[in-house]
């Protein structure tokens, strides 16, 4: 029997998600039902359209958002819930969601209107906002093809659904590859070297695998093993920087680095199909190339800005990472270690993980106690109450969840209203969830007459769980990540623009977006904020002085490699997208490997396929766009400068200085160019010279 609308969660279009109610059967029946509704709703706005606010944009509106609420709850279940019976119905609308994007972008009506609203009397009746709104619905319109005539606007669409399958079959092969290996310890010279902390998740992961008494695994598996290791990140990245195995760590980076580059979940022929029909679908809209085309979009005024910013960044870390490689590898001789002559990529995150213990008494392990989620959050949520004048408390109960681990908060303003909510998902479920961490809209703000809608994010982290009775003692780079994504978050709840298509990270260039984000982060080095959110989780005790010293001294330990790292990431993506061709003398593995010789001093495996699992490339929303991370830090740093000027001591000036921000960078969203944004918080344009410094590398520059 087929499902009825009453019937049907997914239908429902407003307020939060059913997730208690959503199952895969769900998703056919309901998206198919809600493009007819849309479509006939779409042919009679076409049909009586007006080149004004109410008659055009208002409408569309609806229309979009009502496609958003249900195909948006679709794509978050696909992150966080993965399932065979999912992904099936899933691939099974996405055809015609994306036949249906395609006709709303090229509706020659709507883009009529648009620009005859652009050009008429109305124009001036518009506020800066509205305006902004209506550039980017033509720039849209046009990139969408609505000019394409013929086979040619046909070959344009049947390019979007081809890329869409694609994408979405890139991200299932990373993530079926994730899970599928795994490396069973049992002895005691397996172990060694490796935290308690690991000890206890990898002793879980096993128990689960094999689906043992839980009574039985808390009093013996942890201490008996055997243990699992997985090329999740909770697993993975603890394995290689503690295990004494050096047999085992080549085993497991190896794994990872040829994660989806063979078999069935092979993502090399994905890649190049992908930037084979790019490149075309930017020929197709007058664009020399893919990059081009996605600039178009971006903040940066062009690809070779973006490079410019590349080899600055090059130049100013690249002997700096020289020098540190060369710094392990003396360590490593110091320690008479066999491998010291010839370190390995699986031999770095080890040494390097002993040198800075050495050199700042500073380790993972020793913080953990210190930073249970419980109290980071309280932190966390005191520090955005000081910056930012909000309270945020638990609403669990309130909303429905789609895991029992997902909890759901509010937001509340000076005055005690209730401005925004949130979700937080922070543990990695490898089985059902992609890795990595995110912020993604589940409502955004509107007004809609005299009602405003008030706006709900989800955040999304993959941190160690609870284990053995104990909560989530996170690693400092995993408080780092919650701060990260809660900046995100920040923008999309406290904006204070009423139209959806402007609100939070709507109409927010790419290469900004990134800046709260980032600016977020450098409050995990704020003494008063780290002091308050690090507290043992047993004594509630703080962290020590001599620890949050370590953590500052230790803050730009290896600066020089991570920001080459990022510049080999960014540039690699800007040139598969920008110089490569299919059917050019290069492969991808050549141009990796350029690349490679520029903006890497140990040099990848032969064959290492990372690029197969580049899921935010190939399968997210950064093609051609990765750069933006580090052009959002040039912002972000700069940012962060403002509250150094004004005095991390003085509470009133950090106060002063954090309701200038969230009025300025956290409210205004898309309402007006980011570079205006900017210059309305900070008073002028941005400089890379607070990057730098934060890097600790202002001298190399």
């Amino acid at each position: 029997m087929s499902l009825t609308i009453p019937q049907n969660p997914l239908l429902v279009g407003e307020g939060l998600p059913p997730f208690d109610n959503i199952q895969p059967q769900h998703v056919v029946p309901g998206i198919h039902q809600l493009l007819e509704t849309l479509n006939q709703e779409l042919e009679t706005l076409e049909a009586r359209v007006q080149p004004s606010w109410e008659d055009l944009v208002e409408p569309l509106t609806r229309i979009e958002e009502r496609l958003r609420w249900s195909w948006g709850i679709i794509s978050h279940l696909m992150g966080v819930k993965n399932s065979s019976e999912l992904r099936d119905a899933y691939e099974s609308v996405q055809p015609a969601l994306v036949k249906f994007s395609s006709r709303l972008g090229q509706s020659r009506p709507l883009y009529r209107a648009f620009k005859q609203l652009q050009e008429g009397n109305g124009w001036t009746t518009l506020d800066l906002a509205q305006r902004r709104i209506v550039e980017a619905a033509i720039r849209e319109a046009e990139l969408s093809g609505v000019g394409l005539e013929g086979s040619t606007k046909e070959r344009f669409n049947e390019i979007q659904q081809s890329l869409a399958e694609l994408s979405t079959k890139f991200s299932n092969h990373v993530l079926d590859a994730t899970k599928s290996f795994s490396l069973t310890l049992s002895t005691p010279e397996d172990i060694e070297g490796l935290p308690p902390s690991l000890l206890a998740l990898s002793a879980q992961a096993a128990q689960e695998a094999a689906d043992e008494d839980e009574q039985e695994f808390q009093e013996q598996a942890q201490a008996a093993g055997p243990w699992r290791i997985t090329l999740d990140y909770p697993s993975y990245v603890p394995f290689l920087q503690h295990s004494r195995r050096r047999d085992l760590r080549e085993q497991v980076y190896r794994a990872f680095v040829t994660r989806a580059a063979s078999g069935e979940w092979d993502n090399q022929p994905i890649i190049e199909r992908t930037l084979e029909l790019r490149q075309e679908m930017a020929q197709i809209l007058g664009y020399a190339t893919y990059a081009e085309l996605s600039i178009a979009r971006k903040m940066a005024p062009s690809v070779a800005a973006v490079e410019q910013l590349m080899e600055e960044l090059r130049r100013a870390s690249y002997d700096a990472a020289v020098k540190e490689l060369a710094d392990l590898q003396n360590f490593a001789q110091a320690k008479r270690a066999a491998e010291a002559e010839d370190l390995k990529q699986w031999d770095v995150p080890f040494w390097a993980e002993r040198m800075r213990e050495e050199q700042y008494g500073l380790n993972d392990e020793e913080l953990r106690p210190y930073f249970p989620l419980p109290q980071v959050l309280e932190g966390l949520f005191g520090l955005a109450h000081q910056l930012f004048g909000v309270t945020i408390t638990p609403a669990d109960g309130t909303a429905p969840v789609w895991h029992s681990d997902v909890r759901y908060f509010q937001v509340a303003d000076e005055g005690g209203q209730v401005i925004a909510h949130f979700y937080l998902d922070p543990y990695s479920r490898p089985s059902e969830k992609r890795g990595g961490a995110w912020m993604d809209e589940c409502v955004n703000r509107g007004k809609f007459g005299t009602v405003i809608r008030l706006p709900v994010a989800y955040l999304i982290c993959n941190q160690s769980p609870p284990v053995a009775g104990k909560p989530s003692l996170m690693t400092f780079r995993e408080v780092e990540t919650l701060f990260h994504e809660f900046g995100h978050g920040l923008q999309h709840m406290l904006t204070q623009v009423d139209y959806p298509g402007a609100a939070g990270i709507n109409n927010v260039e790419w290469d900004a977006v990134e800046l709260p984000s980032q600016f977020m982060e450098n409050w995990c080095y704020h003494r008063d904020t780290l002091l308050t959110l690090a507290r043992h989780y047993e004594t509630g005790a703080p962290l020590p002085e001599k620890l949050y010293q370590r953590l500052l001294l230790a803050r730009n330990f290896m600066t020089g490699s991570a920001i080459l790292r990022q510049v080999n990431f960014g540039w690699l993506d800007l040139e598969l997208h920008h110089r490569y061709r299919a059917d050019g003398e290069e492969t991808i593995w050549d141009v990796r490997d350029r690349f490679a010789a520029k903006t890497m001093v140990l040099k990848p495996l032969p064959e290492d396929a990372s690029l197969c699992s580049f899921g935010h490339i190939f399968a997210g929303g950064y093609a051609a766009g990765y750069y933006s991370y580090f052009w959002a830090e040039v912002l972000s740093a700069d940012a962060f400068a403002a509250f150094e000027d004004a005095g991390l001591e003085d509470e009133t000036a950090i106060a002063e200085t954090g309701r200038r921000f969230r009025n300025t960078v956290l409210a205004m969203g898309g309402s007006c160019h980011p570079m205006e944004v900017f210059k309305s918080f900070r008073g002028r344009e941005p400089s890379t010279a607070a990057l730098l410094r934060h890097r600790g590398l202002s001298t190399a520059a």
